[in-house]
């Protein structure tokens, strides 16, 4: 796996624990994703992966564990900061400013690290490249369809200063075609030297992206491994099937 200059992890998360009063959604969850890794978060409905997500981002504070990004401990510092030290992410549910076009979308997620807008504008033109938006970019966002619109997120997420893009579910309701633009997207980002953590429900493009799988159930970390292993073992089969279909 690469490594980060110093021989560090990108990312590393340590035992992260969120509990909602007397409900604990995460349970001491651990892994490492690495400069140009593709990571990829599974399981069933419920078992905590957006939770994991949103503590690993700053959108929610981890009741315990810690979260270092490029070495700097950044367990109880806001999202925003996280963002500023390489944290990219997009979110299930995209929510395009539709009131601006793409261009100036892509420009409001490149301010946070250019704060002038000649050179804001030059990095979303070249974010919009990438992500194959670019014929789009003086079009209002509110009118482009639900695929574009993710790609759209994306763009957004990457035009900071990201080193790790964290997708959650980009694929969701995207059709066999869209899906494999956006995963040769995707992989397109990562040969950039861009790292990818990802939550994902559909396995095949779990396989087609992921070299290493983290398997939540019920907010704990259950398997760990590449896909193969990991789709290949009978907890993570249980957990996706149940117990009756797998003894049937």
């Amino acid at each position: 796996m690469a490594e980060t200059g110093d021989g560090t992890a990108l990312l590393a998360v340590d035992n992260v624990t969120k509990r909602f009063g007397g409900l604990t959604a995460v349970s001491k969850v651990s892994f490492t994703v690495r400069t140009g890794e593709i990571v990829g978060i599974i399981g069933p409905n419920g078992a905590g992966k957006t939770t994991l997500f949103n503590c690993v981002s700053g959108h929610l504070m981890a009741t315990e564990g810690t979260v270092h990004v490029n070495g700097e401990d950044v367990s109880r510092s806001q999202a925003h900061h996280r963002a500023r030290a390489g944290l990219g992410r997009t979110f299930q549910i995209v929510h395009p400013i539709k009131s601006l076009t793409v261009l100036e979308n892509v420009m409001v997620g490149a301010f946070s690290q250019h704060r002038n807008r000649n050179k804001a504008e030059t990095r979303a033109w070249d974010v919009l490249e990438k992500v194959e938006l670019a014929h789009r970019a003086h079009i209002s966002a509110g009118s482009l369809t639900l695929a574009d619109r993710k790609r759209l997120e994306v763009a957004r997420a990457v035009a900071g200063n990201t080193q790790l893009l964290m997708l959650d579910e980009v694929m969701a309701g995207l059709n066999p075609t869209e899906s494999e633009r956006a995963i040769q997207m995707v992989k397109r980002l990562n040969g950039e030297g861009l790292a990818v953590l990802l939550i994902e429900h559909n396995l095949k493009v779990v396989r087609a992206l992921a070299r290493h799988v983290l398997v939540l159930d019920h907010g704990a970390q259950i398997a760990e491994g590449t896909p193969a292993q990991v789709l290949d073992d009978p907890k993570v089969i249980e957990a996706y099937l149940g117990v009756k279909a797998v003894k049937s």
